[in-house]
């Protein structure tokens, strides 16, 4: 990334988030499967991703193994947040899904706080009841006729998604220390979560490895466009930015995600799951909007 760019990783988080706003759609367009569409979202970005890598290696050196392997562990769990997301999709739709995952913003400050000593602050622990609440609401489990195939399961998927979701963000960022690189551990973790993804989908014999059309086509546009710039975009402002604004950040994302997904595939949520949407945003704009980011520690 050019230097006037990595200035600005609060920039970088959120047209990442921005672009990534399309992988829900993405996966709903591909009609593949959970494990299918985990699988060429992470092969069909290595290529890429693996040059970038290399023209940083060649600028800047190897990277040590201990980073290789940070970014491996983080690979694994990006493959399990992909497939619990994408079975979330099937569920409950690409909007609703996709805000049910941003439960990651009640897990990763803590988790940051456990782990990396970064106190997520009053305001963000205040907020956390007014988050959960609004995942509560948008799950169905108040309602009868709540919008999705099985609105209850997705919202249990959607908590897993952020639950794995929260540990890769730590993870990656945990093996990003040098910010000159960007390219090279995105490009392991993605790697890794190919190889896991396919495991993954023999084991529960969902994975389809024989390309097929238009789908892959969706699905291919999702790895050069998520997987490789949004996230490269992301994974750059991981580093220099406190574990929870991340995770704030990032929830840009589903408010892209509900409008597409209502304009492209009419989904249609009830008013109850529509509040619930409300309360999360409205309490992660409480955060973004009055709390002043701390430079993360190198």
């Amino acid at each position: 990334m050019p230097d006037a760019l990595t200035t600005r990783p609060r920039a970088l988080a959120v047209a990442g988030a921005l672009i990534i706003a399309f992988s829900s759609i993405l996966v709903k367009a591909s009609e593949a499967s959970p494990s299918t569409a985990a699988i060429f979202r992470c092969a069909y970005a290595v290529p890429p991703l693996a040059l970038l890598a290399w023209l940083e290696d060649r600028r800047l050196g190897p990277r040590t193994a201990r980073d290789r392997w940070i970014a491996a562990g983080a690979g694994v769990l990006f493959a399990a947040d992909l497939i619990f997301w994408h079975h979330a999709i099937e569920d409950v739709g690409a909007g609703l899904s996709t805000v049910l995952a941003n439960v990651q913003v009640a897990f990763v400050p803590l988790m940051a706080w456990a782990v990396l000593a970064e106190h997520p602050g009053r305001r963000i622990l205040g907020v956390l009841p007014l988050v959960l609440g609004g995942v509560l609401l948008i799950s169905g489990a108040l309602e009868h006729g709540a919008y999705g195939r099985a609105p209850a399961q997705g919202a249990a998927f959607g908590v897993a998604t952020g639950l794995t979701y929260g540990a890769f963000i730590l993870i990656l960022r945990a093996g990003s220390a040098d910010l000159r690189r960007a390219a090279g551990p995105l490009c392991d973790a993605t790697a890794v979560a190919a190889v896991v993804a396919v495991a993954a989908g023999l084991v529960v014999g969902d994975a389809d490895l024989v390309p097929s059309w238009p789908g892959h086509g969706y699905l291919l546009l999702l790895a050069l466009s998520s997987q490789v710039l949004g996230w490269l975009l992301i994974s750059s402002s991981l580093p220099r930015l406190p574990a929870a604004l991340t995770s704030l950040l990032l929830t840009i994302q589903p408010v892209g995600s509900v409008l597409l997904a209502a304009a492209i595939f009419r989904e249609a949520p009830t008013g109850l799951q529509l509040l619930g949407v409300v309360a999360v945003l409205a309490g992660l704009v409480a955060v973004t909007a009055r709390r002043a980011p701390r430079p993360a520690t190198p």
